[in-house]
């Protein structure tokens, strides 16, 4: 069970009422009127992301939630963190509006610079990350040994993106799209968008018709690919940190041929 924010965390942010747990925001993420409070993860990347999202400039074709400052004038205190609620909804069938939604916050963060975290930040999703694009890493699982063979070396600009752009869009009438739940990673904008299209062919119904209406951005077939190991090493990460043994999840199967048919049609 999710533990409530405590009444000194509370104070500090001057949240006033009673926690409401969230859906998403894997499951420790809180309402509190007008506030948005979660357990902080590395304490550098969240002063860090919320010193750049506090200084980006407003715009009307992208929300994104300002983080709040504890009475201290921390962005932390006690392990948790704070911003301000935006109202919508997320609608992770809406692929193609997170894509244009993620364009949109990416051309502000284009020119911030690459934080030293990124360096030794360690969990299933950064280590995924990185042994997807090292072309000289050790893959052992059998499933992955096609999917790792077919990438090539790329030169794509890399810039600050959100690695998981799907789920962390909402959408309310009559307001721009929303970004939330900033997860920052140093890759070129198509991964990002890659990123959500592949979750998108996985598990939210979408089709090749998706990854058609993409294929204008750079490199397209090898951030599929990409994104797709991304996503499958990050669930073997994940079974590795239970001590558990791993299968590729029967949905990535179709997923991994149209990739693997857009490499070698594109050779």
């Amino acid at each position: 069970m999710p533990h409530k924010p405590p009444q000194d965390v509370l104070a500090a942010f001057a949240a006033a009422g009673e926690p409401r747990l969230l859906d998403g925001g894997q499951g420790e993420t809180w309402r509190v009127g007008g506030i948005v409070l979660k357990p902080a993860g590395l304490a550098a990347e969240v002063r860090w992301r919320a010193s750049v999202l506090d200084a980006l400039p407003d715009t009307d074709r992208v929300r994104f939630a300002r983080p709040l400052r504890a009475a201290s004038g921390d962005w932390l205190h006690e392990g948790w963190e704070a911003w301000h609620h935006l109202p919508g909804r997320t609608d992770p069938r809406r692929c193609d509006d997170a894509v244009e939604a993620g364009a949109a916050f990416h051309g502000l963060l284009a020119d911030v610079p690459r934080p030293n975290f990124l360096a030794v930040r360690d969990n299933w999703w950064s280590r995924a990350d990185r042994v997807s694009w090292d072309l000289d890493a050790v893959v052992r699982a059998p499933a992955l040994r096609r999917l790792t063979a077919a990438r090539v070396p790329v030169s794509v600009r890399e810039q600050l993106v959100h690695g998981d752009l799907l789920g962390n869009v909402l959408y309310e009438p009559g307001l721009p799209p929303a970004i939330i739940d900033w997860a920052p990673y140093w890759r070129p904008t198509s991964w990002a968008a890659a990123v959500a299209v592949v979750d998108a062919l996985c598990w939210h119904g979408g089709d090749a018709a998706l990854v058609e209406r993409w294929a204008h951005l750079a490199a397209w077939p090898q951030m599929l690919l990409r994104a797709l190991l991304y996503r499958m090493l990050t669930d073997l990460e994940a079974a590795r940190s239970r001590g558990e043994g791993w299968e590729p999840h029967p949905a990535y199967g179709p997923v991994a041929a149209l990739v693997l048919g857009r490499i070698e049609g594109a050779q």
